[in-house]
């Protein structure tokens, strides 16, 4: 990331407070995009709405095709604000089934269906990814019928392509990319994946949410971006001590999730160029600015480290 689009995106704090965050496209007027964009889509951790940062989800977006990473609450509003076309979305993939990460599975489709989506879709994670599809769709049964009807839309059922996964490898291949999957650890939760794209001119990897893990470290290898969940423990031991279960969750927390120290560690290891903190835990506390965030995590990884933001393209 050059340093003007750098400046642009460190008054975007200032501009969300004062309820004027800058559109994403208006950031990118004047400047040359690579081939292979990575826009985080939404980085809070954590199925509870937050006024700070949305749910997660990212997209990975190459020529005129979006590749969608995770489908938080809100994902297709987060999309139209990052200027991107609800249709040219080609393929979704799910790192594990919280719901802060599958809640808007089906409403991202839906909704796109009821812009401009008219090719099929497919879509990738664990099982019962295929159960949950058909679901979705006679729960909307309704709606859907009636704008076929009243519309002119052609069926959503057959747009949709849902892949169970169940270990690692190479996911999909086409023109574009390769996206490859590695077994991560996030207990209790299993299967939970991370995802690697390996575009025409850069590699982009995406932890999901997990505790360290060896497998991911193989998997971003080399990598250009590793795009990695984030804790910050002092912060969280202020946040929970007065919970009846304390001891209990935080051991939960350290036994599923990343900390600062460890991401730092884990990236170094893997000998990523680029590391973009995403998924903060806690991602509703307004006392953790970046530089709190940086300074945790930089003195154990030393190549560039960006500290994600809402809309923020890298």
């Amino acid at each position: 990331m050059d340093r003007h689009r750098r400046r642009l995106l460190a008054a975007a704090p200032f501009a969300l407070a004062a309820g004027a965050w800058p559109a994403a496209p208006a950031l990118a007027t004047s400047i040359a995009r690579k081939r292979t964009r990575l826009i985080l889509l939404g980085t809070a951790g954590g199925p509870t709405p937050k006024a700070l940062r949305a749910a997660p989800a990212n997209a990975v977006v190459i020529d005129d095709a979006v590749y969608v990473v995770d489908c938080g609450n809100g994902i297709a509003r987060q999309l139209a604000l990052a200027g991107l076309s609800l249709g040219a979305i080609r393929d979704v993939f799910i790192t594990h089934h919280h719901s802060d990460h599958n809640a808007d599975y089906g409403n991202l489709l839906w909704l796109a269906w009821a812009a401009d989506l008219r090719r099929p879709v497919d879509t990738w994670g664990p099982p019962p990814l295929k159960r949950m599809t058909r679901q979705f769709l006679r729960l909307n049964d309704s709606d859907i019928r009636t704008r076929i009807a009243d519309e002119g839309r052609p069926p959503l059922a057959p747009l949709i392509r849902a892949h169970e996964l169940r270990h690692g490898g190479v996911v999909m291949r086409d023109e574009r990319v390769k996206v490859t999957a590695a077994l991560v650890e996030h207990p209790p939760v299993a299967p939970a994946f991370a995802y690697r794209f390996d575009g025409p001119d850069r590699s982009i990897v995406f932890s999901g949410d997990t505790r360290p893990s060896p497998a991911l470290v193989e998997l971003a290898r080399g990598a250009d971006v590793l795009v990695h969940e984030v804790m910050y423990l002092p912060a969280l031991e202020r946040l929970i001590a007065s919970e009846a279960q304390a001891a209990r969750l935080r051991q939960h927390l350290l036994d599923s999730h990343t900390t600062t120290e460890q991401v730092g560690r884990l990236a170094s290891e893997a000998g990523v160029k680029t590391l973009v903190l995403n998924h903060f835990v806690p991602g509703g506390d307004a006392s953790l600015t970046d530089a709190v965030w940086r300074e945790a995590v930089a003195p154990h990884f030393s190549g560039e480290l960006i500290v994600g933001r809402d809309l923020m393209e890298i």
